[in-house]
């Protein structure tokens, strides 16, 4: 299954190749648990900037009053203008002139200070989510292997990516446009209470007919916008199966049924996206007809006012600007609510991460191998992914220096597990591993790591030069050390026919070179790397025949005076080990050599002849 239908898409409406939209009227928001907890905790990442945050606070109240103000000086100018044409007088235009000039500045520091306060607020906004990833990254390089594997890798990625851009531009733009909005609400109130407050009481019984039409719009809408976000996460999920699967679609003349499968979500999440765009777009019309119902109401009522000279003409006219501005800030401030809901539950999805159960902590006095001699011992170990079901029990191995230890057994075994808790991937239920006599518990993961190289059966790869990818797994490698390596693996061959030599750039998933040469560059990194202890997963599964030979002298040699772990599928490639650990259901069933296990006529005598047997009739 793609990681777009594992993970959910993007929180604030889809993160596939097809997108969303942001919030609109109707659009179904994600709610948080406990918005109260998460948004005080949001808030304290904001704390180290409540200097810089008063100041965009005193700069938006600053900016929204010039802004409020410039309507009633402007009908000032109007009111001159009309009394000069009626009283046939003449036009006192010095005094329009003044009005204009205070208008211009007024405007001007309006603009100076909305500047400042999104100024300001960008780099709050920027330094509390570069705060944020930041605790988040390190988090995770703290979070145990069992979180990974317990979690989808697009879901992990939607609360690292999606979930962060949403706290971000939330902080960024409505924020911001929050405070603005209620100092214009505020501010419009006033200003037209100061002119009228009858004409207020007609604008502001508008407000409950808005509401309501606004409420049964977006009931209506909610579904259908619900269906889109539904079918647009079907439609990613297809369009990735399909593009990362195309050679198989292809391989078996799928093209039409996928063709047809597309077509299908795609007429739905139109029909979807057409209803729920075309209802929630007649809110505006009708909130337009509401307004111009007012609009006409202002405009008469205060006609007459005007005749009987209880108002000035240049009032009304800054009243009905007024008026105009009056149901805008109350619609921003609907969907700003939405936009925070949504975004808090995003910090709760980040918070979630941070809360996560961390691996257990370092050895306060850590001990350290300089010479690791690779002398390993399991010692009554025990072992379960969950508590109530213990996969390893009571597991007793001894390993000598540079002995080469085989692991075979059917699948789920446990032949994998056994590695991760060598490499303290996973933490003991109970007992201990030594390494040259210390309890890896004691050491730090770092060096305890550093001292393995492993070449595994899953390829990995970064994007980069097949240099660098050589390179990868010792600091401060030289261009003769990598070619050595490349050279060793039997990689140096293959490179060279290459355009760009070591220089060619490897894609995201490598797949611009084929399998066995991936595996090729994998064991040239681990000989690189030249560790004390090696842990090889069926590293040759990939190759020719012809290569494997090769692979395996190369292997051999970086085996020698070495301790080895081999975990071995075809079990003809491992007559050689000095131990070989059968594993079956987390237990050790049995060990010995491969002459020994095979008198033993046991359950490694029936893998090995049923191989062998295998090949013989394949044969």
């Amino acid at each position: 299954m793609s990681e777009a239908k594992k993970s959910g898409g993007h929180p604030r409406g889809g993160g596939g190749p097809f997108g969303g939209g942001p919030h609109g009227p109707g659009m179904p928001v994600q709610k948080p648990k406990d918005f109260k907890g998460t948004f005080g905790r949001l808030a304290r990442y904001l704390k180290p900037h409540s200097g810089k945050l008063i100041t965009v606070l005193v700069a938006a109240i600053l900016s929204t009053i010039f802004s409020i103000v410039s309507p009633k000086i402007l009908g000032e100018a109007t009111t001159l203008l009309f009394k000069g044409m009626m009283s046939g007088e003449g036009i006192d235009f010095t005094a329009i002139q003044r009005i204009m000039l205070w208008l211009a500045g007024l405007y001007i520091v309006s603009s100076l200070f909305a500047y400042l306060q999104q100024y300001v607020m960008a780099g709050v906004a920027q330094r509390t989510v570069y705060d944020l990833r930041k605790e988040v990254n390190e988090k995770l390089n703290r979070l145990p292997l069992k979180y990974f594997d317990a979690r989808t890798h697009g879901e992990t990625l939607s609360r690292v990516t999606n979930d962060m851009d949403n706290i971000s531009s939330t902080l960024q733009q409505s924020l911001t446009q929050m405070i603005t909005s209620v100092v214009t609400l505020v501010g419009v109130i006033i200003m037209m209470l100061s002119i009228s407050p009858l004409l207020t009481l007609v604008v502001i019984l508008t407000l409950p007919l808005s509401v309501i039409v606004t409420m049964l719009v977006a009931k209506r809408s909610q579904k259908h916008f619900a269906a889109q976000q539904k079918h647009l996460g079907q439609l990613n999920g297809h369009v990735e199966e399909m593009y990362t699967g195309h050679k198989v679609v292809k391989a078996f003349g799928r093209e039409n049924e996928s063709i047809a499968e597309f077509d299908k979500v795609n007429d739905k999440l139109y029909d979807a996206g057409w209803r729920a765009q075309f209802i929630s777009g007649s809110i505006m019309p009708l909130m337009s007809f509401i307004g111009n119902i007012g609009y006409v109401i202002v405009a008469v009522m205060g006609g007459i006012l005007v005749t009987k000279r209880s108002i000035e003409i240049g009032d009304i006219q800054a009243f009905i600007q007024y008026s105009r501005q009056f149901t805008q800030p109350i619609t921003q401030l609907a969907n700003i609510a939405n936009v925070i809901q949504s975004t808090v539950a995003s910090a709760e999805r980040v918070f979630e991460v941070l809360d996560e159960e961390e691996e257990v902590l370092e050895d306060s006095a850590p001990k350290k191998l300089t010479n690791p001699r690779g002398e390993v011992h399991f010692e009554h170990v025990n072992f379960g992914y969950s508590p109530e079901k213990m996969l390893i029990e009571d597991m007793n191995v001894d390993v000598l220096p540079g002995q080469t230890v085989a692991i075979v057994g059917p699948t789920g075994a446990g032949k994998t597990t056994l590695v991760n808790l060598l490499m303290r991937f996973y933490e003991l239920n109970d007992g201990k591993i030594t390494i040259d006599g210390i309890d890896i518990k004691q050491m730090k993961r770092s060096d305890l790591r550093s001292m393995f190289g492993m070449v595994l059966q899953d390829t990995w790869l970064f994007n980069g030069t097949i240099r660098d990818n050589i390179g990868y797994g010792k600091a401060g490698v030289t261009e003769q050390e990598i070619v050595q390596a490349a050279e060793a693996a039997h990689a140096d061959h293959f490179i060279r026919t290459l355009p760009e030599g070591y220089d060619t750039i490897l894609n995201e998933e490598a797949s611009n070179i084929s399998q066995g040469q991936k595996q090729l560059l994998t064991i040239a990194r681990a000989i690189l790397a030249d560790p004390s202890i090696l842990i090889l997963d069926e590293a040759t599964s990939s190759v020719d025949t012809r290569t494997e030979l090769y692979i395996q002298k190369a292997m051999n040699r970086l085996m020698q005076g070495r301790t080895s772990f081999v975990i071995a599928h075809r079990l003809s490639t491992i007559r050689d080990a000095d131990l070989i650990l059968v594993m079956n259901e987390g237990s050790i069933i049995e060990q010995g050599t491969h002459q020994e296990l095979l008198e033993q006529n046991g359950f490694y005598a029936d893998l090995y002849n049923s191989q062998f047997s295998g090949t013989q009739e394949a044969g």
